[in-house]
């Protein structure tokens, strides 16, 4: 039986011999690798020797000069930011912007001319529309008298009244309708503070002058982060100055303000920028240890020149109304403030603010926004905003 077995493995080895034969004849290479070449082989290191086969050697890339800033590229710059909307040229926008304000103008006073003659009732009901559209009492009171004179008793129809209310209006703008100079120092940046309460817009008003200044008036411009308790402040920025082509400088955050504005002015100097412009950190009115921190930036400013700041902007929010008054009261006690920006003046029935700040403060107001682009954006004219807030179309 043990015989037995033998002899039937040795007849299936020998069987196995004449397959393994016909499978791989005399002499073929083996298929697996031997012991030592697969445990020899770096797989890393022959993965990286392919990579470098693939990608081209650095030194053999040929480098292009960077161009020099020409007339040309001057040009382009000019057409990334050329108003290409269908909205029409300024007075259009202003129109459009002041809609909300327009709007409520012309209803009141189609409700209120039910009859020709202009009469006291007449005249009581246009102040009272007026001060709704926050002229506030002594302002719009002012307006009024300014258009009865000579007009009382007299017949007028609703063309002749917006048109005669156009002209009262802008007796008062008149005074503050001031370009915005810059006028070059003997030494150094012409140097803009820009400051105002929480969310009016201040950096974007700052890129929105930037742009002006840079791309029409041709002047170089470094714009400092001056609000250092928000990254988004600081980022935003950094944005507009990379979209105007502007100089940027900032520290990290949590810096010190007024060091970012010591500092800044140093590195206008030695970048010979003609306008310096300072972003402030966003602050409620109201709350004294942030007026103060303001007010530190001023005083360091002046260990440099004591003419500095040049201007000291505040930007007001139209939307909120007779608010923006206590602002300039509390703002002009701490900074000299010289000059206004007024904002979102598309967002609100409230156009009329700006005529009561004309009225009560008699500070410049250099320009005003009704949206969101660059162009919307523009230096402040009394007859034209006069005319448009009370709803003629030009």
């Amino acid at each position: 039986m043990v015989f037995w077995r033998k002899k039937k493995n040795i007849a299936a080895q020998e069987q196995e011999e004449r397959d393994d034969k016909l499978i791989h004849p005399h002499n073929e290479p083996e298929i697996e690798p031997e012991e030592d070449s697969a445990n020899g082989i770096d797989t890393e290191e022959t993965l990286h020797e392919l990579e470098e086969e693939a990608e081209p050697h650095i030194t053999d890339i040929q480098l292009s000069p960077e161009p020099d800033h020409s007339e040309i590229d001057d040009l382009k710059e000019e057409e990334e930011f050329e108003d290409d909307s269908d909205e029409g040229g300024w007075l259009s926008r202003l129109t459009s912007g002041l809609t909300k304000s327009s709007q409520k103008f012309s209803t009141g006073i189609s409700d209120i001319l039910t009859k020709k003659k202009l009469d006291q009732q007449t005249l009581d009901d246009l102040e009272e529309l007026l001060i709704t559209a926050d002229l506030g009492p002594t302002t719009a009171a002012k307006v009024i008298a300014d258009f009865a004179k000579d007009r009382f008793g007299k017949d007028i129809d609703e063309v002749e009244l917006k048109s005669a209310l156009a002209g009262s209006i802008a007796k008062i703008l008149d005074p503050v309708t001031k370009p915005l100079v810059i006028t070059p120092p003997a030494k150094g940046p012409f140097t803009i503070l820009v400051c105002g309460v929480n969310g009016v817009g201040k950096t974007t008003t700052i890129g929105k002058l930037a742009q002006n200044f840079h791309m029409k008036e041709k002047r170089s411009v470094l714009l400092a982060a001056g609000d250092t308790f928000r990254a988004a402040a600081v980022e935003q920025l950094q944005i507009w100055a990379e979209r105007t082509h502007t100089q940027f400088y900032a520290k990290d955050l949590g810096a010190d303000s007024a060091a970012v504005a010591y500092e800044a002015y140093e590195k206008a100097i030695k970048e010979t920028s003609d306008i310096l412009m300072i972003d402030t950190a966003g602050r409620l009115h109201n709350k004294a240890n942030l007026m103060e921190e303001l007010g530190k930036v001023v005083r360091v400013l002046k260990k440099h020149n004591d003419s500095l700041p040049h201007e000291c902007l505040l930007v007001l929010d139209a939307t909120t109304g007779q608010n923006a008054i206590a602002q300039v009261e509390t703002f002009k006690e701490m900074v000299n403030v010289t000059g206004l920006v007024v904002t979102k003046l598309d967002g609100s029935a409230r156009g009329g603010i700006v005529v009561s700040l004309a009225d009560k403060f008699k500070l410049p107001i250099y320009a005003i926004g009704v949206g969101e682009t660059a162009e919307d954006m523009q230096p402040f004219h009394a007859r034209e905003f006069a005319e448009s807030l009370v709803g003629i179309k030009t």
